[in-house]
C-alpha cells in the first residue's frame, strides 16, 4: 500500500514540483520514496513496503527501461500472473507485484485488466511514445484523482497533493455541497475542487498530446441465477470466502484484522487464523463493541489490543482527520475508523477489514422494508403518498418514518444507505440558489439499469455504486493511509462477487433476518448470538455530545459565521431543536459542521 503523484506538462525542469508534491502524502509510504522526470512527465511514489521488502521500491522499470510504473495496492494473484509472463519471455527484476503489472501491460494491455485480482491504482508510462496509461480497481478500494489545469494533466492518490502545483487553481465547487447534503459525502466523478475529478471504479485513462480518453472495463451486475439449490449456493460462497481470506493474507509482513461486534468482522477474525484483533469503542457501554471483542478474541485465542476514545480526543483529532480524508466526509464513524487503524498500525502493517459484505450479501436493515407490511404495497401509489405527507408533517418516529418511506418512490427516497438532507430542506438552508435539480441528477441513470430488478436489488446496486464507493472504502482508504497502514477487503475479491452476484434475493434478505446466506456460513464458526446478530453499523454517541453544553456552543460559534453558505436562522433551529431535545437533528447538524470544519481547514487557512 502506498501512494503516488504525477503530471504531464512542457515544464523543464520538474524534480523540485514532484518532490514537495510527494512530500505531502509521506503518509502513505513512509518507508521509501522515489521519482522518475524527464521533460514531458513526473512521477513520485512514497512507499509503505509489504511485498518484496528490499526490492519493491519505486518507480519501476521494465528491462528495456522504457517503461515505468507507479502503483498503489495489491494484486493477490501476482505470483501465477509472474509464471504466466516468464513463460511468454518476460524477464523480471523484482519479486514484486508492480512489476508483474507492468510486464503484464507490455503483454495485453489494457485487457490485462480482467486478469487482475486485488485492489489497485497505477500508472503506466511509456517513455517513448509518450502516452500515460491509468486504471483503478473494479470496485473502488484505492483511490484515483486526476486534474486538468491549463496545460497540465495532474493524477495522484491525494489531492492534497495537487495543491502546491503552480498550474493549479483551487476553487470550490460548491455544486458539491448541494449533493454532499443528501449523501454525506462527495459523490459521483466531480469533486469538491473545481476541475479535479475522480477516476471511477472499473475504468482507465489514457493520455497523450493533450487528448484524455476514458473507457469503463467494469461494470458490477445483478444476475439472479435460479437453478441451483441453498445448500450449492452455501458451499460454493464458503469455499470462495476461505480462498478469498487466504489470498488476503500474502505478505512479507504480519497481518492483523479489525474486529467489532458485528458478523462481518467476527467472521474474517475467526477464519483468518491472525494473531492481533484492533477495536475501538467510547466510555458509554452502549456505544463500545470492546468487551465483546476482547470474548471473541480470547475464545479464537487472539490478541486483542483496544482503545477507548474519549469526548476530547475524538473532537481534538477532527481538524487533522478532514485534511487527511481531502473532502468533507460527514460519516460519524470515519473518526473511530481513524483511532483504530492508529491502533493498528502500532502493532501491524496490513490489516483486514469486513467491508463490502453488506452490499454483496444483503446485509443493511433496509433491504427488509420490501418484506414488512407487504400488503401495503398493495395500496394504489396515490394514496399511499397522501398518507405519507400527512405523516411527514408529523413529529419523526420509527412506525410514522416507515409511512412517509412507503408514501415516495424507492428512486426518491433512497440514495444508498445515508440520506441527510431531502431536495426541499435544501432549498430552505442554502443561502445561494440551487445549481442541481437535486440528488436524482445522479441516481436516476443507475435506477434505469436495474429497473427490472425487484428492490431489494435495486437498493443494493445503488450501494455498491454510490454508498460503498463514496463512504464505506474512502474513509478506509484515508484512514488507514492517514496512520500508514494497509487495510484489506477479502469480501470485495473479484473471483467472490463474481460468484455471489448471481445469489437470488431470496437467499439474501427476508423479514427476519438480512444476509441469510452468509449467516449460516458464518455459524459454522461464531456462536448464533454473532452470526444472528442484527445489523447496527458503528456507533458513536455524537446525538448524545451534541446535548451537552461544550459541543453545542463550539457548533454553534461555528454556525453564526456560515452565512457565505447557509441560511443561519436556519441552520441554528435545526441545532436548537436538537439540543432541547425537541428532535433529532444529529445527523443533518453533523453533515453541515463537517463541511464548514472542512472548508476552513482546505479554504480558511485552518488546519
Amino acid at each position: 500500500m502506498c501512494g503516488f503523484v504525477g503530471y504531464i506538462n512542457k515544464e523543464t525542469d520538474k524534480q523540485e514540483n514532484i518532490k514537495k508534491m510527494a512530500d505531502l502524502i509521506a503518509h502513505r509510504g513512509p518507508d521509501s520514496e522515489g521519482y522518475y522526470t524527464d521533460e514531458t512527465v513526473a512521477l513520485g511514489f512514497r512507499r509503505l513496503s509489504i511485498i518484496d521488502l528490499n526490492n519493491g521500491s519505486q518507480p519501476i522499470y521494465n528491462e528495456d527501461k522504457n517503461k515505468v510504473i507507479v502503483f498503489n495496492g495489491e494484486i493477490y494473484n501476482y505470483q501465477e500472473l509472474r509464471e504466466d509472463l516468464i513463460a511468454k519471455g518476460h524477464t523480471f527484476a523484482t519479486n514484486t507485484d508492480t512489476e508483474v503489472l507492468l510486464h503484464g501491460y507490455e503483454e495485453y494491455q489494457e485487457t490485462l485488466l480482467d486478469k487482475l485480482r486485488g485492489m489497485f491504482a497505477f500508472v503506466i508510462y511509456d517513455i517513448e511514445t509518450k502516452e500515460l496509461f491509468a486504471a483503478r480497481d473494479f470496485y473502488g478500494i484505492k483511490p484515483f484523482y486526476y486534474a486538468l489545469m491549463e496545460d497540465t494533466l495532474l493524477f495522484g492518490s491525494e489531492i492534497k497533493s495537487f495543491l502546491i502545483h503552480p498550474d493549479f487553481k483551487k476553487e470550490i465547487n460548491l455544486k458539491m455541497l448541494e449533493y454532499y447534503l443528501t449523501f454525506q459525502y462527495s459523490v459521483g466523478e466531480e469533486t469538491f475542487f473545481k476541475n479535479v475529478y475522480k477516476l471511477r471504479p472499473g475504468h482507465y485513462l489514457k493520455y497523450k498530446d493533450g487528448n484524455l480518453e476514458i473507457k469503463q472495463y467494469y461494470e458490477l451486475k445483478f444476475e439472479k441465477d435460479d437453478t441451483k439449490t441453498y445448500e450449492e449456493w452455501k458451499k460454493e460462497i464458503d469455499e470462495r470466502l476461505k480462498d478469498s481470506i487466504r489470498a488476503h493474507k500474502i505478505s512479507d509482513v504480519e497481518v492483523g484484522s479489525f474486529l467489532s461486534s458485528g458478523v462481518d468482522s467476527s467472521f474474517i477474525a475467526a477464519s483468518s487464523d491472525v494473531d492481533k484483533t484492533f477495536t475501538v469503542g467510547f466510555n458509554d457501554e452502549k456505544y463500545s463493541e470492546i468487551s465483546y471483542a476482547k470474548d471473541l478474541s480470547q475464545k479464537i485465542e487472539t490478541q486483542n489490543i483496544s482503545k477507548v476514545i474519549t469526548k476530547e480526543e475524538y473532537f481534538k483529532n477532527l481538524p487533522n482527520i478532514m485534511y487527511y480524508m481531502d473532502e468533507p466526509l460527514a460519516d460519524p464513524s470515519a473518526v473511530a475508523l481513524y483511532f483504530v487503524t492508529k491502533v493498528a498500525s502500532e502493532n501491524v502493517k496490513v490489516s483486514l477489514s469486513g467491508e463490502g459484505a453488506d452490499e454483496i450479501f444483503g446485509g443493511y436493515n433496509i433491504y427488509q422494508e420490501p418484506f414488512v407490511w407487504p400488503w401495503y404495497y398493495k395500496i394504489p401509489y396515490l394514496l399511499r403518498k397522501i398518507v405519507g405527507n400527512i405523516a411527514s408533517l408529523l413529529p419523526s418516529h420509527r412506525g410514522l418514518n416507515f409511512l412517509v418511506r412507503r408514501g415516495q418512490k424507492l428512486e426518491d427516497r433512497f440514495v444508498g444507505n445515508a440520506f441527510i438532507f431531502n431536495n426541499k430542506e435544501i432549498r430552505k438552508i442554502l443561502a445561494f440558489k440551487r445549481e442541481t435539480k437535486g440528488f436524482q441528477d445522479l441516481t436516476q441513470p443507475y435506477y434505469e439499469q436495474v429497473k427490472d430488478q425487484d428492490e431489494v436489488t435495486k437498493m443494493q446496486y445503488i450501494d455498491f455504486n454510490f454508498w460503498l464507493i463514496g463512504d464505506i472504502l474512502l474513509k478506509a482508504d484515508k484512514m488507514s493511509m492517514a496512520n500508514s497502514l494497509e487495510v484489506r477487503v477479502p469480501f470485495l475479491d473479484r473471483p467472490l462477487i463474481d460468484y455471489a452476484r448471481h445469489l437470488p434475493t431470496k437467499y439474501k434478505v427476508d423479514k427476519d433476518k438480512t444476509k441469510k446466506l452468509f449467516r449460516d456460513i458464518a455459524h459454522e464458526k461464531l456462536e448464533s448470538k454473532v452470526s444472528d446478530k442484527k445489523k447496527l453499523g458503528f456507533p458513536v454517541p455524537i446525538r448524545v455530545w451534541m446535548r451537552e453544553r461544550d459541543v453545542y456552543e463550539m457548533i454553534k460559534k461555528r454556525f453564526e459565521k456560515a452565512t457565505e453558505f447557509f441560511d443561519q436562522k436556519a441552520i441554528i433551529k435545526l441545532l436548537d431543536r436538537h439540543y432541547t431535545g425537541k428532535a433529532d437533528n444529529s445527523r443533518k447538524i453533523w453533515t453541515i459542521y463537517i463541511f464548514l470544519l472542512w472548508y476552513d481547514i482546505y479554504f480558511g487557512g485552518a488546519k
